[in-house]
Parts: C-alpha cells; structure tokens; sequence
C-alpha cells in the first residue's frame, strides 16, 4: 500500500521543482560556460582581467581591436545564466536565508534586505552582524577590503574601528569624503579571529560583490590591503606588483594600496601609500 501513491508524489515533486525554476529564472535561454569566453581554473566562467593596463587604456581609450567587458552591457540572458550556473543545485536550499531572486534587485537597499540574512558558508553561523556596505549608492569610487573585523561586525558597516578613522583621514587628504565614495568587503561577514578568507566563503559571497558593482556602476575600484586585491583580482603577485599597475574587474579600473589597518601597524608606509591615494585621486578626476 505504501509504494502504490509513489509514482503520484514524484509527479508532483517535479511539478513544484518546474514551478520554482520558472518562477526564479523565468523563460530565458541559459548558456554554457564556454560561451561566455572562457573558463577559469576552477572551471567558471572567466570573468576577470589580470594584465597591466596601458597607459591609453587609463586614460579611457581603447586599443583596436580589444574590447572590454562592461557591466551595463551584459545582457540579461548571460546574467541569468551565470546566477544559475553560481547557484545549480543549491538556489533553492531554504537554509540559506536569502531572497532567491535577489539578482533581481535594482537597488543596493533592496539587495541588502534580500541577502542580509544569508547563511551560505559557516561565516553566517558565526557573525553578529552582515556588513553590507555604505556609501554613496551612484559614487564612480567604490573601497573595497577582504572582510569586517570585529568593530564592523560589532555594528554591521565596514571600517568603523581604528582602520576605518584612519580610511576617513586619508579620504580628506584627497579632498573626499566617506559619504561621497562607497565602501564595502568582499566578504560580507567577519571571519574568526581575522583569518585569511577562505575559497569556498569568497565564492560564496563575491556574487553579492558583483551585484553591488553592477548596481553602482562606478569607474574606479581601490582595493585596500594584499588579501583583497589578490582575492578580487585571481592572482598570487605581491602588494607591491599590485599597487605598481592598474587592472580591470568587470570592466571597471582596479588600483591596488595598503590597508589602513597595515599602516597602524606599520608607520613607515604612510609614504607610500600617500602616493598611492594621490594617483588613485588623478586618476579618479580623469575619469
């Protein structure tokens, strides 16, 4: 008797899995990896570009016949798709907390109370606070560290401790304030004890990092500190290959510079970094 109703609860399990496919991903076509130009070591799709940036290239040309990605010219289709290639398998775990259809949003408010809650990678179990991001929302400088520490996970917005009174001072020196730039992590939640991330917390949640850029849609990104430019940019140089060129993340200029915190620790490159914040503010007015 048990089994005779078995064939009738598949059915219906498949139905309510269609059901929840179309609502998230709606009719649209979605296609492999290799047609979005490539793979990367781990096998996705390879989105990011490493190499130095020629001096014509800075300054906004383009060489003939190169072309650059641009976030605001994704089409939806490979935006859909590669949301579903992220989360295959996983984007209906009820676990995670999160709206799925948080790629949806248009604004950053809206992505924020649509991920805030999440709890895809143990960071989730361990935080006290999701710390989002703050900042101007149409700002072309977007700050971005590896992860909060433990003021920001205290209060849920990023550099509000001693590293972050150091940030604002060394935004005044360039005439900028908190409130014109955006400021955020690549991890949305405090490691413990301050440790490194991790891949599989950075895979979990860069495509939050993503939306935020493609909702910002800002010029100039300043990675502060090694662990976030290596992390952002796939690549193992040192901080001072980094801070010597200028590169591309989805489309938008990446400069490279110490952390504040970095500096509290070690005075002797204020210097360096001074230069670094001048360049970065050259470069900011060009573009």
């Amino acid at each position: 008797m048990g089994n005779e109703n078995q064939p009738e609860k598949v059915l219906k399990d498949v139905e309510l899995f269609l059901r929840q496919q179309a609502e998230l991903f709606g009719d649209e076509t979605f296609l492999p990896a290799a047609a979005k130009g490539g793979e990367s070591e781990d096998g996705t799709a390879a989105t990011v570009e490493t190499r130095p940036l020629q001096s014509d290239e800075i300054k906004g040309e383009s060489h003939p016949g190169k072309s650059e990605p641009d976030l605001k010219q994704k089409s939806k289709t490979i935006r859909v798709a590669e949301d579903r290639e992220l989360f295959e398998g996983k984007v209906l775990n009820p676990q995670w907390m999160i709206d799925p259809h948080w790629y949806e949003s248009d604004s950053l408010a809206t992505l924020d109370s649509r991920v805030s809650g999440c709890k895809k990678c143990q960071l989730g179990s361990t935080r006290k606070n999701f710390v989002f991001g703050v900042g101007n929302p149409n700002s072309k400088l977007v700050l971005i560290g590896e992860a909060p520490g433990a003021d920001e996970d205290e209060k849920g917005e990023p550099f509000v401790g001693r590293a972050g009174q150091l940030l604002n001072k060394i935004l005044a020196a360039v005439q900028l304030r908190r409130e014109d730039v955006y400021i955020c992590n690549i991890l949305k939640c405090r490691p413990p004890n301050n440790r490194d991330p991790i891949p599989d917390e950075v895979e979990a949640c860069e495509p939050f990092l993503k939306k935020q850029l493609e909702i910002i849609k800002p010029k100039l990104i300043l990675c502060l500190g090694r662990i976030a430019g290596q992390t952002l940019l796939k690549t193992n140089v040192t901080l001072t290959e980094l801070r010597n060129n200028i590169y591309l993340y989805e489309g938008i200029k990446v400069m490279v510079t110490f952390h504040p915190a970095a500096l509290l620790r070690n005075p002797n490159w204020k210097r360096p970094a001074w230069e670094d914040v001048q360049k970065m503010r050259k470069l900011y007015d060009e573009l």
